[in-house]
């Protein structure tokens, strides 16, 4: 059983849900007619609205974000080092939301969804989402919630380009923006990648063109495939060899295609296996896709110092040496964008050998450049 009471602990939370009547423009050019978005909160809303911070997830996240559903839960939220009493994001100062993005698979209105149109589930007909869109709805839900302005938004790797857009979209709405492990546009490696794992995805005889869950099958050799795919580049070649090396699995060789012989495979396999039960295939389509056309300077002719100009806020940007899917190089790219724009820009580059998965992990250096950040914020 967890400790979840422990000092640090946001203990046990709740998810709660905003249902929205309104239709909801999206960049594709359909529309949303009423949608959900499924919601954390941690700490307490201030009087005067201003202590507010809001967490954008990555491709696979959701809203459990820190704490506990129940006493039962073998793990906490993803984000759990990060967000709680005396840890970076400080749950006695700030008032922390974190939902669960449109297009998702963990309660938001995606895929899954029932389409109220068919009375079946949207599978392959739910619209393309773009990060432009999600921070659109999320605009919507801090207006229900009373927010007007957040002190910060926060957010790693698709995170990341998220809480960079709000403070394009809505340059009034964000005081401080937290950029972390993420670039300002996919690389051509980058996008290749997805498309090997969307591939994967739409190759797979169960995928039935995205309509899988009407004859009640999943295409689940595609995603474990395209999630040993991911995974590959989350990790760093040294992180993988401290791990497993060339280990066995046993003593032996099998000289055959379907053993599992080495332990990195093993790995890999049980990743894909774990992730094929929790999520769904047309949301990582969407997800992949809503990064590949991340790209804010490109209403601007190519020119992200322009794109940036009205923005409003400070920023943090954060990178990790080993992180080769979005490397140092991306973020300090971003970095003379914000300096030549003017903006007010920290920039931190943390020597870690865990790769992109990083950000996701409590590295000593990094937490406390996070908690001084964060303790810099007035409210």
């Amino acid at each position: 059983m967890p400790s979840v009471f422990t000092e640090d602990s946001v203990g046990l939370v709740s998810p709660q849900i905003e249902q929205f009547l309104e239709p909801l423009q999206l960049a594709c050019g359909r529309s949303l007619a009423n949608y959900q978005l499924v919601y954390e909160t941690y700490g307490q809303l201030n009087a005067t609205g201003s202590n507010a911070v809001l967490i954008c997830h990555a491709l696979s996240g959701h809203h459990h974000a820190a704490g506990y559903h129940s006493v039962d839960e073998r793990k906490p939220g993803w984000w759990d080092s990060c967000i709680g009493p005396g840890k970076p994001i400080d749950t006695r100062k700030f008032f922390v939301v974190s939902l669960n993005n449109l297009g998702g698979c963990n309660g938001s209105t995606g895929p899954s969804s029932l389409n109220p149109e068919t009375g079946k589930p949207y599978g392959a007909d739910f619209p393309m989402m773009t990060v432009e869109d999600w921070v659109h709805s999320q605009a919507l839900l801090a207006e229900r919630l009373g927010i007007s302005q957040w002190a910060a938004v926060v957010g790693g790797s698709l995170g990341g380009m998220q809480a960079l857009q709000w403070t394009i979209s809505y340059p009034e709405r964000v005081r401080h923006c937290l950029a972390i492990a993420c670039a300002p546009k996919l690389s051509a490696q980058n996008i290749a990648f997805n498309e090997v794992a969307r591939q994967a995805i739409l190759s797979d005889p169960d995928f039935h063109g995205g309509h899988f869950q009407e004859r009640g099958v999943i295409p689940k050799r595609g995603l474990i495939l395209a999630r040993m795919v991911g995974h590959i580049t989350y990790l760093s070649d040294d992180a993988m060899g401290e791990k497993f090396g060339r280990d066995l699995k046993s003593d032996k060789l099998n000289y055959d295609f379907h053993s599992v012989e080495f332990q990195v495979e093993s790995y890999l396999r049980y990743q894909g296996e774990e992730f094929s039960g929790r999520f769904d295939a047309n949301t990582y389509l969407l997800m992949t896709k809503a990064l590949d056309y991340f790209d804010p300077a490109a209403s601007q002719g190519g020119d992200l110092a322009k794109a940036l100009a009205p923005a409003h806020a400070d920023f943090c940007v954060m990178s990790f040496t080993t992180d080769w899917r979005f490397s140092p190089a991306r973020s300090r790219e971003l970095v003379d964008a914000l300096m030549a724009a003017g903006k007010n820009v920290s920039y931190l580059e943390i020597d870690a050998p865990q790769g992109h998965d990083a950000f996701l992990i409590p590295i000593p250096r990094y937490l406390q450049a996070f908690d001084a950040y964060m303790q810099r914020i007035s409210v």
